[in-house]
């Protein structure tokens, strides 16, 4: 296999160059920074732990620069991309800049929250530079979509880096953490620095590994009725669960019913409890109603034996 050319990756002359070309800037709306710095691409794939073997898909690549540094040391690079202009422009690059290499590029041009399905061979791994406004859903969708990714480095804003990898008890802890550890053990993998990117962003940034549960929660609940109780309970986080999941279980004795058949306190708030916690309440809620709708069946041939006595 021939090695990159050590000019391959982009600098900061060759993105503006690039998108100057294109006619592109970069927009707000759609989150979207560039980066500038090739010694920052090269750090993203080594922590990420790319190897040889990897199938890497990539969301919002935007001109490149994490594209071909990944196209350095994996297997193959999927790169997903809403951006019209972009990505009509994205295969070219390579093929220009790293032309032994395009062979193992592959380009989807959608929108990564629509995406069903990707270029065999199945990823392995998820490395991206997400554009914040879209970060957590983004992210959930891929490793809730794509079982087969077993490793994720994602580069975020600095605040969602610390909620993605908060633990119980944190002030940051909230929705994404319990939901992003449903798949995934989650930590803080580092920060980034605002002069690596074009234009440099009013936020820090930083990283976050995600690496796969080997085995999932432990649990009878679906993760739609698992999340159902995780937003019921962060909807209102200052309150008791006995309180916030009142409108999620029918009623507050009810989602006290569920708390303490799951061993929870129902003066605990959402805040203090595991993603294996939050699984017990909606295993609980939904022991309860399948109770309740047997009592209802077992009583409704007396109550039609009584009507045709009458």
């Amino acid at each position: 296999m021939s090695s990159p050319t050590p000019d391959a990756l982009l600098g900061p002359a060759d993105v503006r160059e690039l998108a100057a070309a294109l006619g592109v800037r970069p927009t707000k709306q759609r989150g979207q920074n560039f980066v500038i710095d090739a010694n920052t691409v090269r750090r993203i794939v080594r922590t990420a732990g790319v190897r040889p073997d990897d199938v890497v898909v990539e969301v919002g690549p935007g001109l490149g620069s994490l594209t071909l540094a990944l196209l350095e040391v994996a297997e193959r690079v999927t790169a997903v991309e809403i951006d019209d202009v972009l990505a009509s422009a994205l295969p070219s690059t390579i093929a220009a800049r790293m032309p032994e290499r395009a062979e193992r590029f592959a380009l989807v041009h959608s929108d990564a929250l629509h995406v069903r399905e990707l270029p065999a061979p199945a990823p392995t791994a998820l490395v991206a530079n997400l554009p914040y406004n879209v970060a957590v859903p983004v992210l959930l969708h891929m490793l809730d979509t794509f079982p087969s990714i077993e490793r994720t480095l994602v580069m975020v804003q600095s605040e969602v880096a610390d909620r993605l990898a908060a633990a119980p008890g944190s002030k940051v802890y909230g929705v994404p953490s319990v939901k992003a550890n449903w798949y995934a053990d989650v930590k803080r993998a580092g920060a980034i620095g605002r002069s690596v990117f074009w234009p440099a962003p009013n936020v820090d940034s930083g990283l976050v590994s995600l690496v796969r549960r080997t085995e999932p929660v432990k649990t009878t609940a679906s993760k739609a009725e698992v999340f159902a109780v995780v937003d019921a309970a962060f909807a209102q986080r200052r309150k008791t669960l006995r309180a916030a999941l009142a409108g999620w279980a029918g009623s507050a004795p009810a989602a006290e019913a569920a708390l303490v058949a799951a061993g929870i306190s129902p003066q605990a708030r959402g805040e203090s409890l595991t993603v294996e916690e939050f699984a017990r309440i909606a295993e609980n809620r939904i022991a309860e109603n399948r109770t309740a709708e047997n009592r209802i069946t077992e009583n409704r041939p007396a109550e039609n034996e009584e009507q045709s006595e009458q």
